[in-house]
């Protein structure tokens, strides 16, 4: 469960980002982010990841107040978030299999766990096969599969993905679109960052479109015109 209440996130230049963002997402939702360039969407998912802090009101992650949380047990509540970025942020010296094992050593998962999960994760983005190919020897959608499996990894929650098919063609587009679905039919909670109309419009799911730094429209289908 996510909820925004009143949140206010003004940046120390005095831009104002977030002015009063209010909105629940329950657990096990799959819901669009839309808006325009410099609506308050990034800053919406760097609060959510705890990168930044609301000036005011609360943002409430499952029982977590995020603006109680600690320094120290950020790490620790971000083991809930499986990000995936437009950028695919991929090793690029390290193979698919090292890329996504690469998330669970991070958090002292155990040597036998990595080597039954990472080739099943790599099976459920149907790469099976490129395990063992570095990042250049794949395509820009292959790549993002990868980066899929590996926010997958320590099994999260909740798959925040901010533009997933920003560099990559329309029919690689909609097979991510499709991985993400079927991730969240497994019970997580997917937020998706997009600017991309025809998406959203195809898969029919929740929209909520930020405006100027406020929830302009909340609804199940396709965006406005």
């Amino acid at each position: 469960m996510i909820d925004f209440t009143n949140v206010v996130k003004t940046y120390p230049n005095g831009t104002v980002a977030l002015n009063g963002v209010n909105l629940h997402i329950d657990d096990g939702e799959f819901v669009f982010v839309v808006g325009a360039s410099g609506a308050g969407k990034t800053t919406m998912m760097k609060l959510l990841l705890r990168e930044e802090k609301a000036t005011s009101g609360t943002i409430t992650v499952d029982d977590t107040d995020l603006s109680k949380l600690s320094y120290f047990k950020v790490p620790y509540y971000r083991r809930k978030l499986g990000v995936v970025f437009q950028d695919f942020r991929l090793f690029p010296k390290k193979t698919a299999y090292e890329n996504v094992a690469f998330a669970m050593q991070a958090v002292g998962t155990p040597s036998k766990k990595i080597k039954r999960r990472v080739p099943a994760l790599l099976n459920t983005v149907s790469l099976g096969e490129k395990a063992n190919s570095f990042p250049h020897e794949m395509s820009g959608g292959e790549q993002q599969r990868v980066a899929l499996a590996r926010a997958l990894a320590n099994n999260p929650k909740i798959i925040i993905a901010d533009e997933p098919t920003g560099n990559i063609d329309p029919k690689m587009s909609l097979e991510i679109m499709n991985l993400l679905l079927k991730i969240n039919k497994l019970g997580k909670t997917v937020l998706v960052v997009t600017h991309e109309k025809d998406l959203v419009d195809y898969f029919q799911q929740r929209v909520i479109m930020i405006d100027g730094g406020q929830v302009s429209d909340d609804r199940v289908g396709g965006m406005l015109e």
